[in-house]
């Protein structure tokens, strides 16, 4: 093992620094530093020589120009076992750096920041930053490189217990965080060039295409005990660099580790929860709802949702728009439940669900912009926009003769909301405040009707129908009718609107057009 006896250190991020470096002085390192990393440990009281009392260069271009010389790589990557590098460093009084402590200038932040201009952006590249931390990890049998702060503590303790040595094991892990630490930068860099496009007058974002290239740098975030099924390993991964946001973020509170096809379930129920203004709850399985509703009342949203279908909602996976109160939390500890997600829980409803060992709670905070969505495909990615349509009542188009009323509008747009989230072919009975049944993944939209309305446990008689794309013939339309609908709402557009339309006010049901699909496959 190779004792620390000299280390470069130079950060954005001071989170923790100050006690490394006062630990690394005690053991003897001398400390090497730049601009407002030296001046951040001198204000400490530990001892450090600038770089460019090293090397001999001044730091130059407003600091662009510091790390990039021949006495900082030398020392970075000269093989130590090799006579010949040491008789070399030896000539070009070159001497060795045995540890770097480097993390990134904050690009993603600066770009991510409302109002950042293009050249503030630009001067957020950083370039001796990487060019360290990939001489430093490529010569890792010699170098240690650290590159995020929570490995101080462990670093530190192992250098105190060892007399200032790191071992092989330590070295070759740290060197495998920094190359995906920097692999990561440089896609989010690119990503964000791939955004943009040179016009006249400066650089733009390009909105109305997706980008040439697509950069995906993600870090893993946990093991899972497998993935859909026992013979498929799984783990869930992050954007890596990225804030955690939405299901892959969530705060674990307690419960059983979750699976692949929990989170999975978890993140249809957020999305589809999101929908809704007020208190709400969806009950999933299997990636489709089995219960929907809103109410005055969180407790009594997810009591609605869980009775649209009290069979399939044992074993579900239940997400809620508001934090779980104590009531609440009662109402769901009635039935066995997988996971509950909810942007909080009281004390009382902590209380509650802690007494149940196999439950799952995740704690899901504010979202971040939302990204496209990306599947993998043999060979390939598919990558699209979200589903993020949100449908206006002025955009509805009345086809038939008998307009809705108020109440079966409402019902319309609630079922709307939902068959979006629904596996197409897609069809969903509602009214005004909950779902009564859905056909989900059906080969045929007629089938989609009676297989929904087969499921319903609750009375169809006076429901709304949403379908999430057109209605190819009428007999989709006709079979909802003999189930009691009362007014559909769809796309249109089928060469056949005509036919489906005339069916409807046979009939005497509202229809509406919504022009706009919802697809999901």
């Amino acid at each position: 093992m190779t004792r620390i006896a000299r280390a470069l250190v130079s950060v954005s991020d001071k989170s923790g620094l100050g006690e490394l470096a006062q630990r690394l002085h005690g053991l003897g390192v001398e400390l090497l530093s730049t601009g407002g990393t030296a001046k951040f440990l001198r204000e400490r009281g530990v001892p450090v020589v600038d770089v460019s009392d090293h090397t001999g260069f001044p730091e130059i271009m407003d600091g662009r120009v510091k790390t990039l010389h021949p006495k900082i790589h030398g020392g970075l990557l000269a093989v130590r076992s090799d006579a010949g590098h040491m008789s070399q460093m030896e000539a070009q009084g070159i001497a060795p750096i045995d540890m770097v402590v480097v993390n990134l200038y904050p690009f993603r932040e600066t770009a991510a920041r409302e109002g950042a201009t293009f050249p503030e952006v630009i001067e957020q590249i950083d370039i001796g930053g990487p060019s360290m931390v990939r001489s430093a990890a490529k010569n890792h049998a010699f170098v240690a490189i650290v590159t995020d702060p929570a490995d101080y503590a462990g670093v530190i303790d192992e250098l105190e217990a060892s007399g200032g040595a790191l071992g092989d094991a330590t070295r070759f892990r740290l060197a495998q965080k920094a190359f995906a630490a920097t692999a990561s930068y440089d896609a989010a860099i690119a990503a964000w060039f791939a955004e943009r496009a040179f016009a006249p007058g400066g650089v733009e974002k390009v909105g109305d295409t997706l980008p040439p290239l697509e950069t995906l740098a993600l870090e893993k975030a946990a093991d899972l005990r497998y993935g859909e099924n026992p013979h498929q390993r799984g783990a869930l991964y992050r954007r890596a660099g990225a804030p955690p946001f939405g299901v892959a973020g969530a705060e674990f509170l307690h419960g059983k580790e979750l699976s692949y096809n929990n989170l999975l379930d978890s993140d249809a129920a957020w999305n589809l929860v999101l929908e809704f203004d007020r208190p709400a709850s969806s009950v999933i399985k299997h990636t489709n709802p089995c219960g929907v509703a809103q109410a005055e009342a969180l407790a009594e949203a997810y009591a609605l949702a869980r009775d649209c279908d009290p069979v399939s909602a044992f074993g579900s996976v239940v997400a809620l728009n508001r934090p779980v109160d104590g009531a609440t939390a009662a109402e769901i500890g009635k039935t066995f439940v997988e996971v509950v997600l909810a942007p909080g829980f009281s004390d009382e409803a902590l209380g509650i669900l802690r007494q149940k060992k196999n439950i799952r709670l995740l704690r899901v905070g504010a979202e971040a912009p939302r990204e496209p969505q990306h599947r993998q495909v043999s060979g390939g990615f598919l990558v699209q926009d979200r589903d993020e349509h949100a449908l206006r009542p002025e955009d509805l188009k009345v086809v038939t003769k008998r307009q809705p009323t108020a109440e079966e509008m409402e019902a319309l747009l609630f079922g709307w909301r939902i068959v979006k989230h629904v596996k197409s072919n897609a069809i969903v009975f509602a009214s005004a405040s909950r779902m009564l049944g859905i056909g989900a993944g059906q080969t045929s939209r007629v089938d989609a009707v009676k297989w929904g309305a087969m499921k319903a446990t609750l009375p169809l008689e006076g429901c709304a129908l949403a379908s999430d794309a057109f209605f190819p013939f009428a007999d989709g339309l006709v079979a909802g009718a003999e189930y009691g609908v009362k007014a559909v709402i769809q796309p249109g557009g089928s060469v056949r609107d005509a036919e489906v339309v005339a069916a409807a006010d046979e009939r005497g049901i509202a229809m509406v057009f919504t022009g706009v699909r919802h697809f999901k496959h």
